[in-house]
């Protein structure tokens, strides 16, 4: 059976602050990110099925992803919570900003992490997260790839033969 890959862009305002950085980037500051979300599986072979030749109808890729990350990160600020930017965080949630405190610097990099790990969780067994591709400005982008990632085991380590 042949593995399609389909993809669907999202996009969303999101403010940030790079704690501890030695550049620009240590102000709030924002983006206008994009979000390219590319999921693998069969398509649907089922005539019957009203998703007939479909891997995932984009209306329910798009909900999930709207409701994982862009409603919470659409015109949020994100700050990690374990740097004094906690004192910034509380003065804007008492004035009605919406904030969101994560526990890494929020980069590129470790959003579109965070992002995979929010997405996987939502996919129907039978459809598999293939990539992400997290584009900050017109020019940076972050990519998480399900292949790049180690594989997770389960099974406790077995002590060496003969032992």
């Amino acid at each position: 059976m042949n593995k399609i890959r389909i993809t669907k862009q999202f996009s969303f305002e999101t403010g940030h602050a790079l704690y501890g950085y030695d550049g620009k980037c240590k102000n709030v500051h924002g983006h206008s990110y994009k979000l390219n979300v590319t999921v693998i599986g069969t398509p649907i072979t089922d005539t019957s099925n009203v998703k007939y030749g479909m891997v995932i109808d984009f209306g329910d890729l798009k909900r999930i992803v709207k409701s994982e990350i862009v409603d919470k990160f659409d015109h949020a600020t994100v700050f990690n919570k374990n740097t004094p930017h906690i004192e910034l965080a509380r003065e804007l949630e008492s004035r009605d900003h919406s904030v969101i405190l994560v526990d890494y610097q929020p980069t590129s990099e470790n959003m579109v992490v965070d992002f995979a790990e929010k997405i996987k969780r939502q996919l129907p067994a039978n459809i598999q997260l293939f990539s992400l591709k997290l584009q900050e400005t017109e020019t940076s982008f972050a990519e998480w790839f399900a292949s790049d990632q180690a594989p997770r085991h389960n099974k406790s380590p077995q002590p060496p033969k003969g032992e």
